[in-house]
């Protein structure tokens, strides 16, 4: 299929009595959007790099360094952003985040499932920034980065799909003509009958297993080689409660007799050599469970069985509380950076 402009189909719009131009100051959005992509990439840049120095894999490798060099380009082109309006450079994470003489912690078959994990959280970032963001150079920007990042997801899902890391979507049948819902009981989940599965709900659950499932074993690498003991408490009950949202997603998928991918703990080494500090794995992944709050926001609003949103909502509860004590830990530590404030009047 031939690639369309977008410009051929789109008559362009005369704003010449509304310039947005660079000379405006950056409103909360942009500063909101910009500084989270720093801290992202930020936190990718160290992370990858060491995955990096432990990757064989030739095509594998060549995922790590073009998502490296993604997150380098990325937190560059913010930083100049933010001097050109003097304001202040996060601190984010440096090398001292990061042992790159330390030993290996994941297989090479884990990474482009991490970076593809990873990549999900970014694309929804500069995803919900281009409707928001008002001032046209830094809209650019994040078209350029959402462009780039979805190129990036392409090259990772046919490298997952041609080694066979992860069981291939359900295949369903194909609708021979459009069809009405004209029964109260298409809702139900537990009790009288219950339809099967429609292709919204099995996309969601299949994507949440996805992410879930990269999760943990980036969760069990952590567990095992961080030092603080109330951080490996909470690292801890992650495992659990991600363990079970995945096999609650998967019976729900089973019970269809439908394909589910299946846990990628195998592909964490037995090293409890730290290469990576406290604060960034605490940071990451009170920074990616964040990210599932939306996640099964999103699978609940396409979500038709009354269920299914229970296993949902059940689940973000969970994780919301994972995350508030995450969050308290890193202000405790002092690691928490505070993102722009409005003005405290009182």
């Amino acid at each position: 299929m031939d690639i369309i402009n977008p410009m051929d189909i789109m008559e362009p719009i005369n704003l010449s009595t509304f310039e947005l131009d660079e000379s405006q100051p950056f409103t909360s959005i942009e500063m909101a959007k910009l500084w989270a992509t720093y801290m992202g990439n930020s936190m990718s840049t160290q992370i990858l790099t060491y995955f990096l120095q432990h990757c064989e894999d030739e095509y594998i490798r060549k995922i790590v360094k073009n998502a490296l060099t993604l997150s380098k380009d990325f937190k560059q082109r913010v930083e100049d952003f933010l001097k050109k309006e003097g304001v202040a450079i996060p601190v984010g994470f440096t090398q001292d985040d990061v042992n790159l003489g330390a030993p290996r912690l994941y297989e090479d078959d884990f990474y482009p499932q991490y970076i593809k994990y990873a990549a999900k959280a970014g694309l929804s970032l500069y995803a919900v920034a281009i409707p928001l963001v008002m001032r046209e150079d830094v809209r650019e920007f994040f078209v350029y980065a959402n462009q780039c990042t979805t190129i990036l997801l392409g090259q990772i899902n046919n490298v997952i799909y041609d080694k066979k890391l992860i069981a291939k979507p359900p295949i369903l049948p194909i609708p021979k003509t459009p069809d009405f819902i004209n029964k109260q009981s298409y809702l139900n989940g537990w009790f009288g009958h219950v339809r099967p599965l429609h292709a919204m709900e099995i996309t969601h659950l299949y994507d949440n297993i996805e992410n879930n499932r990269t999760s943990k074993a980036l969760l069990l690498g952590f567990y095992q080689t961080v030092r603080d003991e109330k951080i490996k408490a909470l690292f801890k009950r992650g495992l659990e409660m991600t363990d079970k949202a995945v096999k609650q997603c998967v019976e729900k998928l089973q019970a269809e007799n439908l394909p589910t991918p299946s846990f990628i703990d195998h592909l964490v080494t037995t090293s409890n050599n730290p290469p990576f500090s406290d604060k960034i794995m605490l940071f990451h992944k009170v920074d990616m469970f964040s990210m599932k709050i939306r996640s099964f926001g999103n699978s609940i609003a396409v979500n038709g069985r009354r269920d299914i949103s229970a296993l949902y909502l059940r689940t973000t509860t969970n994780v919301s509380l994972f995350v508030d004590d995450g969050a308290n830990i890193l202000i405790d530590k002092g690691w928490f950076e505070t993102p722009p404030l409005a003005y405290d009047r009182t």
